[in-house]
């Protein structure tokens, strides 16, 4: 009973983490595949209430063999960037510009805390998030969570809660943190004032 009340108060905090089973053929999506430049690198990005302070979604972008963005449960979608199981490809640049601009708004940070890692690991991970299928709404945390334990991150606790999940990762040596805020309210949202230019090695921000 304890536990059925604690999952109906959490699934309001996890409104962000909410979508429909999304399938696109194979074809589109080993077309649109996209390799970064740089080393082989995982992030964390996770939204931030500005004023609880609380998760609203987690979700990880692998940079491998190629960029991908595993978004448990997300929202977001762009007709050249195809989806199958919550595995979002052809991250390019700009991509990861709208993908980050969505998240980023008035009331949400988003939190990037970037890890470089061998490119054994960064295929792992392609390989699990590709094997994890659509996630159930309101388990963007569990699911998150769950891949990088998997990857050898037993600093990370598996959780439901996206800011805890944050707090972890944060402890591991070589994370890299950054903020990225936007309190313009158009559509776009064009005003980041924390990030100056997205480019193949990834985000680049302001001194």
């Amino acid at each position: 009973m304890l536990r059925a009340i604690a999952l109906s108060l959490l699934l309001p905090l996890l409104a962000a983490c909410g979508a429909d089973n999304v399938y696109a053929p194979m074809q589109e999506v080993q077309s649109r595949a996209y390799r970064a430049e740089g080393g082989p690198t995982l992030t964390l990005l996770t939204a931030i209430n500005n004023r609880t302070g609380s998760g609203g979604h987690s979700a990880l972008m692998v940079s491998g063999s190629q960029r991908v963005i595993f978004d448990p449960a997300g929202t977001w979608w762009h007709p050249t960037a195809p989806e199958r199981g919550d595995v979002i490809y052809g991250i390019t640049p700009t991509m990861l510009d709208f993908y980050i601009d969505y998240h980023a708004r008035p009331t949400y940070r988003v939190v990037s805390q970037e890890i470089s890692v061998s490119p054994e690991i960064a295929e792992r991970a392609l390989q699990l998030v590709e094997a994890h299928g659509p996630a159930a709404k309101a388990t963007c945390g569990q699911s998150v969570s769950g891949i990088l334990r998997e990857l050898g991150f037993g600093k990370v606790r598996r959780s439901w809660y996206p800011d805890r999940i944050m707090k972890d990762f944060e402890t591991v040596q070589g994370v890299v943190r950054h903020e990225i805020r936007d309190d313009t309210v158009d559509e776009y949202s064009p005003g980041k004032p924390a990030l100056r230019a997205v480019t193949d090695d990834g985000l680049v921000y302001a001194n």
